[in-house]
């Protein structure tokens, strides 16, 4: 994939099909430590330690409409090839986390892309789902979660509301500058 930001909409996609009630996404960059960090973690059903050992193979899905499951594998090898690492962990029954670190200064590190945009189409496409969104760039931390937005705006008031979502864009984009996609 091109950006970082696409890999994290694939990553999540599985998190939704794994009947994730909470997926948290962090974005991480740090200048002095040259990374960009992305942690993509879920409550959903988890997998076996059988299918967590083969997961990062591109020849390994639970889709039934193909055979092959090219998203994990994608993320794990765009952070290595960049000089990074790439971590998975799951437990059945309790959920899945992964974290890809980037090489910042590395050429072959992908933009990050429109994370905020991306984050937005997650949110108001999945308004039932909650999000914790948390990104540090430079030291300064930023948060925005749907738990909290449902507590001031009331649990009856749906996120795709038109509204509603050009709240979350307006204050995502605060979180996740646009001059930072082609960072």
């Amino acid at each position: 994939m091109k950006e970082i930001a696409l890999h994290i909409m694939d990553i999540v996609q599985n998190s939704i099909t794994a009947n994730a009630t909470l997926i948290e996404i962090s974005l991480e960059i740090a200048r002095q430590a040259d990374t960009v960090s992305i942690t993509v973690k879920d409550n959903g059903k988890g997998m076996s330690r059988e299918m967590l050992a083969h997961v990062t193979s591109p020849f390994v899905t639970t889709r039934t409409t193909r055979k092959v499951g090219l998203g994990i594998s994608l993320f794990k090898a765009g952070a290595e090839n960049s000089g990074g690492s790439f971590a998975i962990d799951s437990v059945e029954g309790k959920g899945t986390e992964l974290t890809a670190v980037y090489i910042l200064d590395n050429i072959d590190r992908p933009p990050i892309g429109d994370f905020a945009g991306t984050v937005h189409s997650l949110i108001v496409c999945n308004p039932k789902i909650d999000f914790a969104i948390r990104v540090e760039i430079g030291g300064q931390l930023e948060t925005l979660d749907t738990r909290e937005v449902r507590q001031v705006l009331g649990n009856e008031v749906p996120l795709d509301l038109p509204d509603v979502s050009a709240w979350l864009k307006e204050n995502l984009d605060e979180v996740f500058p646009p001059e930072y996609a082609t960072f």
